[in-house]
């Protein structure tokens, strides 16, 4: 069976640098930090008291007030995304085959701030069992696909992929294969994260895995700088339109890019640190090299997982250079997390679009936010440190990882 080859013809993004995609791509370009105080919740009594937002954001600007309580933040970012890449994709209930357009959707947890605030809620009383009756259906992960497809009218495959950190890849991975396969002709796919509360922080805290440079926020998230100290908790939607090639081309729709291979792997090592040698990274990338069809030499951009954290980045720079050996050193690598912070199950969905975005306009958005060498990592390596490239890409490959050892990639391409 000849597999169809799978097209990217629309883009929605709400991150903490802008509410729609071209203010999160000029957000990018020019090296901004969402980084702030946060505002979510009251957090001056916890260790780490600054996130990526996304800010200004009013969800009754999009939907009416009484729906709006119905849904978790996770949810109402995730539709406000979907209501943009439709638009971008020229897509509407009008001209799409409801039964043959579907939704692959990712979080990681879901409905945190939701689950936190009612069982808060109930420990407050005496015991006796008052839930809000939207409680458990604000709160499932799954959710999120379910109101895009009935805000759009899409009956075609929908349900939702979790994996912690790499949920959206994974997510836009199993997309692309319904799609290959033919059983969709479009699938809108992503992920989304709202855990900037009480649960989230804390729980993070706890494990010691975010930064607590409080004195300053902005510069907290810094991938490969020798003084990191832990991820920046972000939150973010966005969604891709995958499409059919042949669907996409008889129906005029503009073409960003090609989507030309995806992998998986699993570290089986531990449930929240990296393998040491980066082995679950390099099989991911070799994974996704191979299902493209191309060779290490043919990817000119990686976006890396580069989460800031003192053990992962060294791990995965280790797996690059074990995967692209001398052509590593003609790579741009950057990590945009150290502007959008980490998004966990939302991330690999908008470092994506970023992939594309780069693709595109032919620009490698940098990693801010570099002050010192890491001996410890290869300093001839191009990590696009502070300042944006300009240079041609023909393909370019996003590194996802999760806590449970959970890897996930895809290399996007030029469409010819």
């Amino acid at each position: 069976m000849e597999l169809k080859r799978v097209v990217v013809t629309g883009i929605g993004a709400l991150t903490p640098l802008g509410n729609n995609l071209n203010d999160y791509w000029n957000g990018l370009v020019n090296g901004v930090s969402g980084a702030d105080a946060i505002t979510l919740f009251d957090a001056s009594k916890f260790k780490t008291k600054f996130a990526c937002e996304v800010k200004n954001f009013d969800p009754t600007q999009f939907m009416d007030r009484k729906e709006a309580r119905k849904i978790d933040r996770f949810t109402q970012l995730a539709i406000v995304a979907s209501d943009e890449a439709m638009a971008d994709a020229g897509l509407s209930k009008e001209n799409v085959n409801p039964d043959r357009t579907g939704v692959i959707f990712g979080s990681g947890i879901g409905g945190l701030i939701t689950f936190q605030n009612e069982v808060m809620e109930f420990a407050k009383g005496d015991g006796t069992p008052r839930f809000n009756p939207f409680f458990i259906p604000k709160m499932i992960l799954d959710i999120a696909a379910g109101h895009i497809s009935m805000r759009h009218n899409l009956r075609g495959p929908n349900f939702a992929v979790v994996s912690a950190c790499a949920s959206s890849t994974n997510g836009i991975m199993e997309a692309y294969n319904l799609l290959r396969l033919g059983k969709a002709d479009i699938l809108l796919s992503g992920g989304s994260e709202a855990v900037i509360s009480e649960a989230g922080v804390g729980g993070f805290n706890a494990m010691k895995a975010m930064s607590e440079r409080n004195d300053d926020p902005k510069t907290a998230s810094r991938p490969y700088d020798k003084d990191r100290d832990g991820f920046v908790m972000g939150e973010a939607a966005g969604i891709l339109v995958l499409e059919e090639l042949e669907h996409a081309l008889a129906r005029g729709a503009k073409i960003y890019c090609e989507i030309a291979g995806a992998g998986a792997t699993a570290d089986a090592h531990h449930i929240t640190a990296p393998h040491p040698e980066g082995l679950g990274a390099k099989n991911v990338m070799i994974a996704a090299l191979k299902d493209a069809g191309m060779q290490p030499e043919d990817i000119d951009y990686i976006n890396t997982h580069g989460t800031s954290t003192p053990l992962g980045d060294i791990a995965e720079i280790k797996a690059i250079g074990e995967v692209f050996g001398e052509h590593a050193y003609k790579l741009n690598i950057s990590s945009t997390k150290s502007m959008t912070g980490h998004c966990l199950g939302a991330a690999g969905v908008i470092e994506a679009i970023a992939c594309i975005m780069a693709l595109k306009h032919g620009i490698v958005p940098p990693t801010i936010n570099h002050f010192t060498d890491d001996p410890e990592l290869d300093s001839k390596l191009n990590f696009t440190f502070n300042k944006a490239q300009t240079r041609p890409i023909r393909a370019a490959l996003s590194n996802t990882f999760g806590f449970g050892g959970h890897n996930a990639a895809i290399i996007v391409k030029h469409y010819e």
